[in-house]
């Protein structure tokens, strides 16, 4: 097995020697989705510049990806919870907050009926003939 280091050093490993050596691949939490292996490895750092990456969604995606085992490995263990709790969740459209004025013609007191709406489009019968001619 032959690995090239990212500086530029390559290594040589006899795979008969370190049979239980065996490659792998690394890929994003985001990437990962829809995907299942055995056994996930996840790389949690809490001191990234961009900690809004590290959050509840992450985590879940992350471990829910191996079918056998998930492992953490962090540098934080104390900052792991708070890092992997932040909350990212949001609405998927803005809604604005209406203020509602009641003029008092408009005005439904418990007294007066609300009238049923009207039907979209009218409910048809349908029926069956078998042409048995009785």
């Amino acid at each position: 097995m032959s690995l090239k280091m990212d500086g530029g050093r390559q290594v040589e490993i006899d795979s008969l020697k370190y049979p239980h050596l065996d490659h792998g691949y690394a890929v994003t939490s985001h990437s990962s989705q829809g995907q299942t292996a055995d056994r996930v490895l996840i790389h949690v750092d809490t001191e990234l510049g961009a900690k809004d990456l590290l959050n509840n969604r992450m985590a879940y995606v992350a471990v829910s990806r191996g079918a056998l085992d998930a492992q953490i490995f962090t540098n934080d263990r104390e900052e792991l919870g708070a890092a992997l709790g932040h909350d990212v969740s949001h609405t998927s459209a803005y809604v604005p907050e209406m203020k509602l004025e009641q003029k008092p013609e408009l005005a439904v007191t418990p007294q007066r009926e609300i009238a049923p709406q009207q039907e979209i489009a009218p409910q048809q019968e349908h029926s069956f003939d078998f042409g048995l001619g009785l």
